[in-house]
């Protein structure tokens, strides 16, 4: 491998974002402030609220970031976004898709 090529596949491995080590526990610590809307395990008391107790962690985390860009708009998310890391998205996110949630059907 040439100098050149191995400078430049340095540069675009630089260049990829490290991902970011979800934590659960972390999570759940950082919830507090969730619960007001979404509930202590994650299924909404209120009927604007939606329920996030086991949601796809990737959900989650692409829709708090949407939160927090302004890309996605709700006055309080908003505001409840606003602060929140990467690490703490991820961590929420690690948490909220953690909760199993079961479903009965009707008969």
């Amino acid at each position: 491998m040439s100098v050149r090529t191995y400078a430049l596949l340095l540069a675009v491995i630089a260049s990829v974002p490290s991902p970011v080590l979800a934590d659960a526990a972390a999570g759940r610590a950082k919830s507090a402030a969730c619960m007001t809307c979404h509930g202590p395990d994650g299924l909404s008391r209120i009927p604007n609220a939606p329920h996030i107790a086991g949601q796809p962690e990737a959900y989650l985390s692409e829709q708090l970031k949407a939160y927090r860009a302004g890309t996605r708009k709700d006055p309080m998310m908003t505001v409840i976004a606003k602060p929140l890391t990467d690490q703490d998205i991820a961590n929420l996110a690690a948490w909220y898709s953690s909760i199993q949630v079961t479903a009965t059907l009707p008969p």
